[in-house]
């Protein structure tokens, strides 16, 4: 089977950037695509007409709308676990109809909705409830954790929101150091009720809870969000605070459900629903409309043609906005875990690169760590960057300085300079990709409009790779190595169960412990 990288082997590499303005007076406005609140500006991608055609027809030849009407209509396009797709009924109105099975689900996912907003205006009303700690990992903290924080201006005043995620003990005891157990609500988060780092941290809370308030204050500042009535209920749990939600919402795609209780808390449920409606309208985008206009489509072809057409193994997502410092990493997860793969969906070698390597931080922070290898390093790092015309904050002079360096920042990456003679260091060779993403402010829709792109853009570039976006087989070998060596650090150990490294590191800790 052909690869991705063979199959764009033909399309023309385009001139420098600079060439490509002079020669095209409209290039600016022509390669540019608006989805609900966002205006992306591609056209400092190193593409021209034919890339860009010879790109759209990859994604038809590929399946891609094919492959996308079969997630919307509920098939079970997750083959190796046999499951739907379905994140996207998490986010559709009350009126539709979505089919899972032969069932409509958008009741029930309303259902859970109605749920979880009674509770957060109870919530939101207990004045004696100020803090919020969202115990989970993987998407059941990074979802959320970044959403929080990226709402910070819708925030209620009186309640703050934690998030707890690492099995290492010093992520829980900076939460619990310092707070009130009589104030403080937990919120467990974990499908099966059953991973272990989230079970940990929910164990020692408990026993915190319990020391200073006893052993009934558990089904008071506890909750769930979870489908394992059974081992909720064992916790001490009431099950009338167990939120569900389904097999077909992956983790890396659940801040939309019940995951996203801390932030419906936070903002309040009218503010997530406008979160959600944010996702739906990219959703509705993304399901009709052209592939040549589509704006997922478009973003997740010029990354292929980045990585499968230029070379470049990784992606730079820098966010001109302090809220967003946590959505590069959230980005990484949902793209890394996603298509992070290299067998195709019929079993076979994929035969070439498939996902990025996805990383960022704000700007301007990144400018004086790591900028100096975008403009000048020997290794292309294409980029999306992401700005608002109208901060949340009343400093309007620190924002205009902020756009200024975001703008500057993608023209001298695209553009360059020529050095000075005799001065080879000050050279700046430019053409160097980057994608401008802007909206007037980072509202609750327009955060969900974002992660909504991003995810389609993920399931586009799965389906041309032909790997499977929404199975996660490459995590399961570490947990289980893990679960037999734990009781090895405090027992006897497994003669033969590891190899000579692995042993000799064990005995280290061993002696040490």
């Amino acid at each position: 089977m052909e690869s991705v990288a063979s199959s764009l082997e033909d399309l023309p590499r385009p001139a420098h950037l600079r060439e490509l303005f002079t020669a095209d007076p409209d290039r600016a406005t022509r390669f540019v695509v608006e989805v609900g609140g966002l205006r992306i500006d591609y056209s400092k991608q190193r593409i021209d007409d034919d890339v860009m055609a010879g790109l759209i027809d990859l994604a038809e030849r590929g399946g891609v709308a094919p492959r996308r009407d079969a997630m919307f209509a509920g098939e079970h396009i997750n083959v190796t676990e046999d499951r739907p797709v379905m994140h996207v009924a998490l986010r559709a109105p009350r009126s539709a109809t979505m089919m899972v099975d032969g069932v409509d689900v958008v009741p029930e996912v309303h259902a859970v909705l109605d749920q979880m907003t009674a509770f957060a205006d109870r919530v939101r009303a207990d004045e004696r409830i100020n803090h919020v700690v969202n115990i989970g990992i993987g998407g059941s903290d990074l979802g959320p954790a970044m959403a929080y924080r990226a709402l910070d201006g819708y925030r209620h005043e009186r309640i703050r929101c934690s998030f707890v995620s690492n099995v290492d003990g010093a992520d829980i005891d900076a939460v619990l150091r310092g707070s009130d157990p009589g104030s403080t609500l937990f919120i467990v988060a974990s499908k099966t009720f059953g991973t272990i780092e989230t079970l940990t941290n929910a164990r020692t809370a408990r026993a915190w809870l319990v020391d200073a308030l006893g052993e009934s204050a558990v089904a008071e500042h506890f909750v769930a969000v979870s489908t394992a009535a059974e081992r909720v209920e064992a916790f001490g749990i009431d099950t009338s605070n167990m939120f569900g939600f389904w097999d077909w919402v992956g983790g890396r795609y659940s801040v939309d459900s019940a995951i996203g209780l801390s932030l419906m808390i936070a903002i309040g449920p009218d503010r997530f629903r406008e979160f959600l409606q944010g996702f739906h309208l990219v959703d509705e985008h993304f399901r009709t409309q052209p592939l040549g206009r589509n704006a997922p489509v478009i973003m997740a072809m010029l990354g292929i043609w980045n990585s499968d057409g230029l070379g470049s193994a990784t992606k730079a997502v820098l966010p001109y906005a302090e809220e967003l410092s946590r959505f590069p990493a959230y980005l990484q997860q949902l793209d890394m875990e996603s298509n992070g793969k290299s067998v195709r969906l019929d079993g076979t070698p994929v035969g070439g690169d498939t996902g990025p390597i996805v990383w960022g931080e704000p700007g301007t922070n990144g400018q004086h760590a790591f900028y100096q290898l975008l403009h000048q390093g020997t290794r292309i790092v294409p980029a999306d960057f992401i700005g608002f015309a109208t901060p949340h904050h009343r400093y309007r002079e620190h924002h205009d300085l902020l756009m200024a360096n975001l703008f500057a920042q993608s023209e001298a990456l695209a553009f360059g300079r020529d050095a000075p003679p005799g001065e080879p260091y000050r050279h700046f060779e430019g053409n160097r990709p980057n994608t401008v993403i802007l909206a007037d402010q980072l509202t609750p829709s327009v955060l969900g409009q974002l992660i909504a792109l991003y995810e389609h853009i993920v399931h586009v570039q799965g389906t041309v790779w032909g790997v499977n976006s929404y199975d996660q087989w490459g995590v399961e070998l570490g947990k289980e190595l893990a679960n037999q060596i734990t009781p090895e650090l405090t027992g006897e150990p497994t003669p033969g169960a590891h190899d000579a490294s692995t042993n000799a590191l064990i005995a280290w800790y061993r002696a040490r412990r």
